[in-house]
């Protein structure tokens, strides 16, 4: 069997596993974006029908995995395993929703990067002969991210302009061996590699500054990326991260620029999932962020995008913040990961 390592982090993907299925839905706030076009599905009332907004965030990831499976024409019974992940306590979303759709669960936490984590050890899953079918997904709230980390919502307490808005979103994706339900002719996306990221802490304590807390982790995985696999950033239509928000794009950007990277490939190539899916008139202060942030971006603009022919080759990397409820009360910095996924059009 050839050694799908390369470089320090990167794995090359042999059988290069198909994306054979997409699903994603959008709350309210969503919906006044500039990417609504992009959601299967945008709610009116972010409650969703339920009597909490923890229920209301199961629901949305349940009803994005329904979404991706139908795409892909298949059962939830021909689905091998099921990765996704949250930010409620123990991923509660995640595991309630594999509750009620009865499919193998690995569940995964990597704070706002678990949607590109569920993909990279998906893919490694269905590459290696380990699954034929796997389902990845994440989801986030903002009124159980708020309740959970900040302040309860009802207190209305005023938000700092370096904050970012919580993603009410959810998204799936189906990653397979063969191109299932894909008909002849039509665009198919392929993962090709995968990169692991590393723990970066730049000793950020704000909790209000998420994005200076993740884009050195976003940087040191793009770089090992490109060095691993021998290529520049041009090499991509598109090098987008996970929920840097305008001020960690910004930064993201300059650490770039000071590691070597041309400025101009920098600026037409890269981009954030964080800053693309509100507009700055809907006061999100400093731009999405979490784990349906990256998760419905992907699962509708960018495959969509991909399918179209806008893109062929596109380097996903979803950034995660690892703190806890506690941990900054007790002083302690906020750690970044950032994991990658290489996915081009065959």
């Amino acid at each position: 069997m050839a050694n799908r390592k390369i470089g320090a982090q990167t794995v090359r993907l042999e059988n290069r596993p198909y994306i054979i299925g997409r699903g994603n839905i959008g709350g309210k706030k969503e919906s006044e974006g500039p990417l609504a076009d992009s959601f299967d599905q945008l709610l009116d009332d972010d409650m969703f029908g339920e009597k909490s907004w923890e229920k209301a965030e199961c629901k949305m990831l349940e009803a994005a995995m329904e979404k991706a499976m139908n795409r892909a024409q298949l059962k939830k019974e021909d689905i091998d395993i099921m990765l996704c992940g949250d930010l409620i306590n123990q991923i509660m979303t995640s595991s309630f929703a594999a509750r009620d759709l009865h499919i193998p669960f690995l569940g995964l936490y990597g704070a706002c990067s678990t949607m590109t984590e569920s993909l990279v050890i998906g893919s490694m899953l269905v590459d290696g002969g380990f699954a034929r079918s796997i389902l990845a997904g994440a989801s986030s709230h903002f009124c159980t991210a708020e309740r959970q980390f900040r302040m309860p919502v009802e207190h209305g307490n005023q938000r700092p302009t370096s904050a970012q808005w919580t993603a009410t979103a959810a998204g799936a994706v189906v990653v397979s061996q063969w191109p299932h339900g894909i008909a002849k002719g039509m665009t198919v996306v392929r993962i090709a590699e995968a990169t692991i990221g590393k723990v970066i802490d730049a000793g950020i304590r704000d909790a209000n500054q998420m994005g200076a807390a993740m884009a050195p982790a976003a940087v040191d995985t793009l770089l090992n990326h490109l060095q691993d696999t021998g290529r520049d950033i041009d090499y991509y239509d598109l090098v987008v991260t996970g929920d840097l928000g305008y001020i960690g794009k910004e930064i993201m950007a300059d650490l770039l620029a000071d590691a070597g990277l041309d400025k101009k490939k920098i600026f037409s190539h890269y981009d954030d999932c964080g800053t693309m899916l509100y507009s700055k008139d809907q006061d999100v202060h400093g731009g999405g962020s979490g784990c349906g942030c990256s998760a419905s971006v992907f699962a509708g603009r960018l495959l969509k995008d991909m399918e179209r022919g806008k893109y062929k080759r596109l380097l996903l990397m979803s950034t995660g913040a690892l703190l806890s409820t506690i941990s900054p009360l007790q002083g302690e910095s906020i750690p970044g990961i950032a994991h990658a996924v290489s996915l081009e059009v065959e």
